[in-house]
C-alpha cells in the first residue's frame, strides 16, 4: 500500500512543478523572444552553409533549418546548459536539507525526476510550441511526414529529458564530495551542448567523431528526436533510436542510484 501510494504521488509531483514553473510569466516570455531570435539567426547561418554544402549530412536546407528550430525548442525543455529541478539539490547537500529529503516515503531520484518532467513537460509547450511557431512563420519548416514519426518525435522526448536529468543529477551529486561543484557544472555544460548538435547537426561531423557523437547519451537531447522529426530515422530506425536513448536513460538512473546510495550511507553537513 507505501509502494502504491508513493507510485501516485509522482504525477502530482509532476503537475505541481507545472504550475510552478507556469507563474514565471515573464521570464517565460523573454525566454519566448531570446529562443526566437536566437532560432532567426542560426537559421540565416545554417543556409548560408547549406548554400555552399546543399547536401552536408545527409539534410538539406530546409532539413538544416528544421533542425534549428527543434534545437531551439528542445533546449530549455532538457536542460541542456544545466538547471532544472536538480539546481535545488547541491545546495541541500550543503546546508544537510538533504536529510529531510531522505525520509520522504518516496525516493530522492523518484521525487527529483518526477518534478524535472513536469517541468519539461511546460517548456515544451511553452517555451518550444511557440518558437517553433516563429519559425514555421518565418521559414520553411518540415513537418513529419507519418504518423510513426509523429509518435517517434512524441515518444523520444520524455526520454530525452530522462538522459539530461540523469546527467545533471550525476553533476549536482557531486556536491556531496566536493564544496563546489560550479566547475564540473561548467564543464558537463560544455559537453553538452558540443555533443547534443545544439551547435551543428552531429551528422556534419567527420568520421570518426560522428559515430564517436552520435552514440554518447548528449545525442539524446536534440540530434536524435531532430532526426525522427525529420524522416532520417523511419521504420524499425525508429526503435533503434528509442531503445538507444532508454539504454542511457536505464544507465544513467542506475548510476544515479548507485551514487546516492554510497553518498548518503554517511551523510555529513559540509562546514559542520
Amino acid at each position: 500500500m507505501i509502494a502504491l501510494g508513493a507510485f501516485r504521488i509522482y504525477p502530482a509531483l509532476a503537475a505541481v512543478s507545472f504550475r510552478r514553473y507556469s507563474t514565471y510569466v515573464a521570464a517565460t516570455w523573454a525566454g519566448v523572444f531570446t529562443n526566437s531570435v536566437f532560432g532567426i539567426i542560426y537559421s540565416f547561418v545554417y543556409l548560408a552553409i547549406w548554400q555552399q554544402r546543399p547536401d552536408a549530412g545527409g539534410y538539406d536546407a530546409t532539413d538544416a533549418v528544421t533542425y534549428v528550430w527543434l534545437g531551439q525548442a528542445l533546449l530549455m525543455t532538457v536542460a541542456l546548459w544545466g538547471g532544472g529541478t536538480t539546481d535545488e539539490l547541491p545546495e541541500r547537500i550543503r546546508s544537510g536539507q538533504i536529510g529531510v529529503d531522505l525520509y520522504r516515503p518516496i525516493g530522492l531520484l523518484g521525487w527529483y525526476l518526477a518534478t524535472d518532467l513536469g517541468r519539461a513537460a511546460f517548456h515544451f509547450l511553452v517555451r518550444g510550441v511557440v518558437p517553433t511557431l516563429v519559425g514555421v512563420a518565418l521559414f520553411h519548416i518540415r513537418m513529419p511526414g507519418s504518423l510513426g514519426a509523429w509518435a517517434g518525435f512524441i515518444a523520444s522526448m520524455p526520454l530525452a529529458v530522462t538522459v539530461s536529468f540523469g546527467v545533471r543529477f550525476l553533476v549536482a551529486s557531486t556536491a556531496f564530495w566536493i564544496l563546489d561543484q560550479s566547475g564540473v557544472r561548467l564543464m558537463s555544460g560544455v559537453l553538452a551542448v558540443f555533443f547534443s548538435g545544439l551547435v551543428l547537426p552531429l551528422v556534419i561531423f567527420p568520421e570518426p567523431w560522428r559515430t564517436l557523437a552520435l552514440n554518447l547519451p548528449w545525442a539524446a537531447y536534440i540530434q536524435t528526436p531532430a532526426d525522427i522529426w525529420l524522416g532520417k530515422r523511419a521504420g524499425a530506425e525508429i526503435f533503434l533510436a528509442l531503445g538507444q536513448q532508454a539504454l542511457w536513460a536505464l544507465a544513467l538512473l542506475g548510476s544515479c542510484a548507485w551514487v546516492l546510495h554510497r553518498a548518503t550511507r554517511k551523510v555529513v553537513v559540509q562546514g559542520g
